[in-house]
């Protein structure tokens, strides 16, 4: 490569969930949307036809997965869900796994929530009157500081892949929400970036702290729903860890 190709605006804004869609990555291409809800991740979705990667190839069955699974986690990391998007995540079903277990409790946890209530929890916990309960970004479960060194060096990788804030976003791109989104973008093959990237930005910008982070959701004393979305995001990112781990 001769450098960076055409750079990717990432639009974040969890201050302002009420007021927009979560879509982070906005230049994902043919990024399939579910009517009403753009937001939602493919699991969630009716049927349609398999997607392709931007450069053409099938996403496979895993990578489809895995990028469901990123981008329901960065949806909700973003803002609250309301009434419609905790109803469809009340159907979502599960199995005898750990990551199915995970699912069935988030969607019972969905069933039993109003959507007002998990509003509120969510300022609670990442919004705040002066600062939520947790603060969710790779530099602050990093250093103990917000926009320090870990920060730098994610924007150095993104940089080197074509992907920026867009102008006039205030969140930092190592806000848990945005990585998820990435992963999601580089998993379903909508974010072109060449093969080994993927595991490059789990392993430096996710894997350090996001697990803690998860856990520490699920232990939130403010969080009640948002303790389902902890379990879920610990048990999905132990799986993430033991898959990059594997031999190529």
């Amino acid at each position: 490569m001769n450098g960076p190709g055409p750079k990717h605006a990432v639009v974040h804004g969890p201050a302002e969930a009420g007021q927009r869609s979560a879509a982070f990555v906005s230049s994902l291409p043919d990024r399939r949307p579910i009517p009403g809800r753009p937001d939602l991740p493919a699991m969630l979705a009716d049927d349609g036809p398999a997607p392709s990667s931007s450069a053409g190839r099938a996403i496979d069955d895993i990578d489809l997965a895995r990028a469901s699974e990123y981008a329901l986690l960065a949806a909700l990391l973003a803002r609250a869900p309301d009434a419609d998007f905790l109803a469809r995540l009340a159907r979502v079903r599960g199995d005898a796994s750990p990551l199915g277990l995970a699912h069935a409790a988030l969607a019972d946890a969905a069933a039993a929530a109003e959507a007002a209530d998990v509003e509120r929890e969510y300022f609670d916990l990442f919004v705040g009157v002066g600062r939520g309960e947790l603060l969710p970004y790779a530099s602050y479960y990093l250093t103990g500081f917000l926009n320090e060194r870990p920060l730098a060096r994610l924007r150095e990788d993104l940089h080197a892949l074509g992907i920026a804030r867009a102008e006039g976003q205030c969140e930092p791109e190592d806000h848990a929400a945005i990585l998820c989104e990435i992963m999601a973008g580089f998993a379903d093959g909508r974010l072109a970036a060449p093969a080994e990237a993927q595991q490059r930005m789990f392993e430096r910008h996710l894997a350090p702290w996001i697990g803690r982070f998860f856990a520490d959701l699920e232990g939130a004393g403010a969080a009640r729903f948002y303790r389902k979305v902890g379990a879920l995001g610990r048990v999905f990112t132990e799986i993430e860890t033991q898959g990059f781990a594997l031999p190529a």
